[in-house]
């Protein structure tokens, strides 16, 4: 369809009074709006097969992630000596095992393997967590009485 064509279909909504015609053909789609407003017609061609690549939304996001992943790789190699003990279950973090009874594990601390490190509490049951490991106790990566999702780190263990 060329351009005179579409002027004359214009010329014959704007005469025959309709509000809006659609016309689509093979390759080709039309749309001509008459405002109620004003006698200015919209014209819209727009190829069928027209549609927006989702290629560059989907690298978007890894190229953003892509970024904080060297900072993370940068700070487990301050570390890289330590071990980590991670959280075995989804619960609340407790250093003691009730208010009046002394500290598991605090900085400093040497501990050997089968050591109750921490109790983390998963639905009214009080859960211990042993050590894997034996060493020295470097850091507490969580505070008294607050959640802790599964595989988060919990100590920070020189093995040395």
């Amino acid at each position: 369809m060329d351009l005179k064509e579409i002027q004359n279909l214009i010329k014959f909504v704007a005469k025959s009074g309709a509000s809006e015609v659609k016309l689509e053909m093979d390759d080709v789609k039309i749309t001509i709006r008459t405002g109620n407003e004003s006698d200015k017609q919209q014209v819209q061609q727009v190829t069928v097969p027209v549609q927006m690549p989702s290629a560059p939304v989907v690298q978007a996001p890894p190229a953003a992630a892509a970024a904080p992943a060297p900072q993370k790789a940068e700070a487990p190699s301050e570390d890289s000596k330590y071990i980590t003990v991670k959280s075995p279950i989804i619960g609340t973090f407790y250093r003691r095992p009730s208010p009046d009874k002394p500290i598991f594990a605090e900085v400093g601390h040497n501990i050997a393997e089968g050591d109750v490190l921490c109790i983390i509490e998963a639905m009214k049951l009080f859960n211990e967590i042993e050590s894997e490991v034996s060493g020295k106790i470097v850091k507490i990566l969580v505070d008294d009485a607050s959640p802790v999702e599964f595989d988060q780190p919990l100590f920070l263990v020189d093995p040395s």
